[in-house]
């Protein structure tokens, strides 16, 4: 049901039907919640990939998780890198004729995600990263990037990656308006 349908029923069936002013102006505070509830998150929600995330571990390690689906009947390689201004770096690869970075050599591992992906996880790395770093993957020759500020990498804890979904903030403030309005 639309917020407006909510309105209009509201409107027609409770307001106009000789019920107190202050219980339609609650009523009209639902509508304007009901409003806020569908189309203010649409605002908040972040521009993100789908397919790749990049997020530091508690043990202070980077992890970057690429999420693409290999081409079927094909051998899996893998490809993580990063680009920092005109600059792009291989971290890790299993592609053949690619090798990676001396500096990351010793300092980053791949393994492989059920049911598809793969994870690179890397140590020692907050030193090496600019402002604004691109991060790169590919998988069987198919790419995903995501740019991230050196200061906003988040958490891998379960915590922080329910704040910053922002169906959970919904539900926090559905829930307040319920118990004051209740």
């Amino acid at each position: 049901m639309e917020c407006w349908e909510v309105r209009n029923i509201f409107r027609k069936y409770y307001c106009r039907g000789g019920k107190k002013a202050l219980e339609c102006l609650g009523l009209k505070l639902l509508h304007k919640v009901c409003n806020f509830v569908f189309f203010v998150p649409v605002m908040l929600i972040p521009v993100k990939s789908k397919r790749m995330t990049v997020c530091v571990e508690d043990d202070e390690e980077l992890r970057v998780d690429c999420l693409i689906e290999p081409k079927p009947n094909k051998i899996n390689t893998y490809q993580f890198s990063w680009s920092i201004g005109p600059r792009q770096e291989t971290i890790n690869t299993n592609v053949s004729g690619e090798s990676a970075n001396n500096l990351f050599k010793d300092k980053s591992r791949v393994e492989e995600l059920e049911p598809v992906g793969y994870r690179m996880t890397l140590s020692d790395f907050r030193d090496k990263l600019s402002d604004n770093t691109t991060f790169l993957c590919k998988i069987s020759g198919q790419g995903e990037n995501i740019t991230l500020q050196k200061d906003n990498i988040l958490s891998c804890s379960a915590v922080s990656l329910l704040l910053k979904n922002s169906w959970s903030w919904m539900v926090y403030l559905l829930l307040f308006f319920y118990h004051t309005h209740s």
